[in-house]
């Protein structure tokens, strides 16, 4: 039988990766905490505040981005995805795919220029498509590592970026690459992936603008959304006066095969109707 091996991979670094991360690292393990965005943190890192004390989701969650980015026995795999992984029980083989950020994470300063001088723009994810991004980008301002990333899908080649950078971190030719991993057990936290709701479509979403869903009213909410907190409508920029939240769609729903309830979404309407009202007095929200 070979040797138990002690290090751990973790497979998602939102708030569960992260944590668990923290735990196994300050018990003395080597852990390689993986995710598969630019940068650490999952959806909580889009969140404004969170229930049921209204808390700043990032003032919770930053500390432990910085104690996971500084942590001797963490080593973070952003920009990642785990391809394959065989093995037994104190001995695995994962083989990660690194993809190129195309800048050089041990030149770059994360100062942003590259992001203010790029062309090109495109959706910005972190902002659910609420704004746009450039194809060189930092996903948000607290960002672990504060690396720029080059989207490649989106990226000209024009050299702006290349012109700019005072310390020469850009790098157009790198490529993937796989790397394999030993270690002696995994933990999978992978977070979610939301309801689509294009598929029931007498809702109206993605025809009528101002229907957004949970996520999307979250970074209208945030004081780093587009909207710098104010609830405005997507549709004019104007201030509404009324907001409808419709609660379980998606859920309790047989017909898009999620006959569960969610166990959450009662808990977050509540949150959001709250702080709406508290970033535009006189707002009317009904929840149904």
């Amino acid at each position: 039988m070979s040797d138990k091996i002690g290090s751990v991979l973790v497979v998602g670094g939102g708030i569960a990766g992260i944590q668990a991360s923290l735990d196994l690292a300050d018990s003395g393990f080597k852990v390689y905490l993986m995710d598969k965005e630019p940068s650490i943190g999952g959806v909580m890192t889009q969140l404004d505040k969170t229930f049921p004390t209204n808390d700043c989701a990032m003032c919770i969650l930053s500390p432990k981005l910085v104690g996971a980015g500084r942590h001797a026995n963490i080593e973070l795999m952003t920009y990642s995805e785990l391809v394959d992984l065989k093995g037994e029980e104190g001995n695995f083989t994962a083989v990660i795919k690194r993809k190129a950020k195309r800048v050089d994470p041990e030149a770059c300063t994360g100062c942003g220029d590259c992001t203010k001088k790029c062309p090109v723009a495109a959706i910005d994810e972190y902002n659910t498509g609420l704004s746009e991004r450039h194809s060189v980008y930092i996903k948000f301002p607290q960002a672990v590592p504060l690396i720029a990333t080059i989207d490649k899908d989106k990226c000209l080649g024009c050299g702006i970026c290349e012109e700019v950078c005072k310390p020469n971190a850009i790098r157009y030719s790198e490529e993937d690459v796989h790397v394999e991993l030993e270690v002696g057990s995994v933990i999978l936290s992978p977070g979610f992936e939301a309801f689509d709701p294009t598929v029931l479509s007498e809702y109206g979403y993605g025809r009528y603008p101002n229907v957004v869903t949970s996520m999307e009213f979250e970074r209208i909410l945030s004081a780093t959304g587009p909207y710098r907190g104010t609830v405005l409508k997507p549709s004019d920029g104007d201030m509404p006066k009324k907001v409808a939240f419709l609660q379980c769609i998606g859920s309790r729903d047989e017909r898009v095969g999620n006959p569960y309830c969610s166990g959450v979404c009662c808990m977050y309407a509540m949150k959001e109707a709250v702080i709406a009202q508290e970033h535009n007095p006189g707002l009317e929200s009904t929840i149904f």
